[in-house]
């Protein structure tokens, strides 16, 4: 490993999807605390001329602090790779399978991973034939999910059929591809995976008690929406194999560096996962940076963590 304090850091952060604000906020928390550990860091929006900008500054690491599309879906991480430049967390393909919970979930079913079931909607089909063959497969409750948007953004709660076709028609004409997948009850749990190959560590896990109908956006950035409860009050059995799913789903996926993965127990003591993250947050009310300092692991410790990943 370098010694990275001689190396030029850039974080990146804000980008152009709907999770833009809440990458500034992860993004200023990690170069403010790089910059107090004494790394040369400087920041960055996802510009056109990125990459012209990166070169001209001499950087040496991108610190990727995006989240969403054109960010964490292994767009920017491709560009990065052509300019040869070393950037923090998962590569291309692991990026582009995480982001796309479709995709990520067909790897879950064929590494015998637990999900949720679930169907893809085809926007290229008659959306009442959509819809009847989703009331055909599935009782209600159900979730209607974009399948490449992050932090529940676009995801809905369907309690009734009355005015389904609506809301799958204005889904799919807003996010172009969605799909359905039954609502499971049971503890919302999420659990951090740090390191590399055979130094990978599964932090405590968080349990997520909301006051809304289930882990919506607002419930993720509204402070008093949701409780958080760390350890999760799970018994010892149930705990260790929530960490080793999350293990799994990491490795599934060839993640690297970071991941955050989200789960629900579900009533027959199951975890289920419903998705991985390959940039987590790193706001002051993100879920990986308390599952850390649970174990003692500093803010700053974590940071520098990640951003040996880059190497």
């Amino acid at each position: 490993m370098p010694n990275l304090k001689n190396k030029k850091i850039c974080v990146l952060m804000g980008g152009r999807s709907g999770e833009r604000a809440v990458s500034l906020r992860s993004g200023k928390n990690v170069l403010n605390s790089l910059k107090s550990q004494g790394y040369n860091v400087i920041s960055s929006d996802l510009d056109d001329d990125l990459i012209s900008k990166l070169k001209k500054e001499q950087v040496d690491i991108v610190y990727i602090a995006l989240h969403g599309r054109f960010g964490e879906d292994g767009v920017v991480q491709g560009m990065l790779e052509l300019a040869g430049i070393p950037y923090t967390g998962s590569k291309v393909l692991a990026s582009a399978l995480a982001m796309n919970k479709l995709a990520a979930k067909r790897v879950f079913v064929a590494e015998n991973i637990p999900t949720a079931k679930y169907l893809e909607v085809d926007a290229s089909e008659n959306i009442k034939e959509e819809v009847a063959k989703i009331e055909k497969q599935f009782k209600l409750p159900i979730i209607l999910k974009p399948t490449s948007e992050g932090s529940s953004l676009g995801v809905i709660k369907i309690k009734t059929w009355e005015g389904f076709e609506k809301t799958l028609e204005q889904s799919v004409a807003e996010f172009k591809a969605v799909f359905v997948e039954e609502f499971l009850v049971g503890q919302e749990i999420t659990v951090g995976v740090v390191g590399k190959y055979q130094d990978l560590q599964a932090l405590p896990i968080l349990e997520l008690v909301t006051k809304n109908e289930f882990y919506d956006y607002e419930a993720k950035y509204t402070a008093g929406l949701t409780e958080f409860i760390l350890p999760a009050r799970l018994n010892p059995e149930t705990t260790k194999k929530a960490q080793e799913i999350a293990l799994a789903a990491h490795r599934a996926l060839g993640c690297y560096g970071v991941s955050r993965v989200d789960m629900i127990i579900g009533q027959d003591q199951i975890p289920y996962v419903h998705e991985v993250n390959t940039i987590p947050g790193m706001t002051d009310q993100s879920d990986l940076p308390a599952e850390a300092a649970h174990l003692r692991i500093s803010f700053d410790e974590l940071v520098v963590r990640i951003l040996e990943s880059a190497y």
